[in-house]
């Protein structure tokens, strides 16, 4: 399968400002790497996301544009309070709740970047975001519209809850960085929720 293929207009300019590094470039050149879809989900701990029978037997084989887009997300979430602790004495639940959100417009924009040459990273971003994100920002949306950022009791509850989605796009990123083909430096700094890092 020909994996080169040519970028829109828009991902090569982003392309040209944000490169990925010179390794994983030489890996995409001879990418011939497949692997079903499901086992993908299975493999970073992301089991519970549920496909189409369809889809879940799918063979995902990335691009060039798949993994530039997984690169240029992965960058968003390992900066962001999604992978990163919230410190008691610092973190702030709103604004947590809005940078756990902002994944939805991050990576819609990501989408339009690549387009349709990026049908794979989609096919994992999409349910992702759909089904671990999604549910949280909704529940927290509302209790945050209630007034629960202003109860000592909630505002655990909510910083319980988000080291819990921490530790599912910890492994959501180590699954990106496969994709993208680069180092993984989801635990570079020991924060990790899934092996019982600190959480806030």
């Amino acid at each position: 399968m020909d994996t080169h293929v040519s970028l829109d207009k828009t991902a090569t300019r982003q392309l040209a400002v944000n490169p990925l590094p010179s390794t994983a470039i030489k890996y995409l050149l001879s990418r011939n790497s497949t692997v079903r879809l499901l086992s993908l989900f299975e493999r970073y701990n992301l089991a519970s996301v549920k496909l189409n029978l369809r889809f879940a037997e799918a063979t995902f084989t990335p691009t060039d544009a798949d993994a530039h887009a997984a690169w240029d997300l992965y960058v968003e979430m390992l900066t962001r309070v999604v992978t990163q602790p919230l410190p008691l004495d610092r973190g702030d639940e709103k604004a947590a709740l809005d940078s756990v959100h902002s994944l939805f417009p991050t990576t819609r924009a990501i989408l339009r970047d690549y387009g349709r040459q990026a049908i794979g990273f989609a096919k994992i971003a999409i349910p992702v975001l759909n089904q671990v994100v999604r549910p949280f920002t909704a529940r927290w949306h509302r209790e945050a519209l209630a007034g629960a950022f202003e109860n000592p009791t909630k505002r655990q509850k909510f910083r319980d809850e988000l080291g819990i989605l921490q530790a599912n796009l910890q492994d959501y990123t180590r699954l990106l960085a496969e994709i993208a083909d680069v180092e993984d430096l989801t635990d570079l700094e020991g924060l990790s929720h899934r092996d019982g890092g600190d959480s806030v």
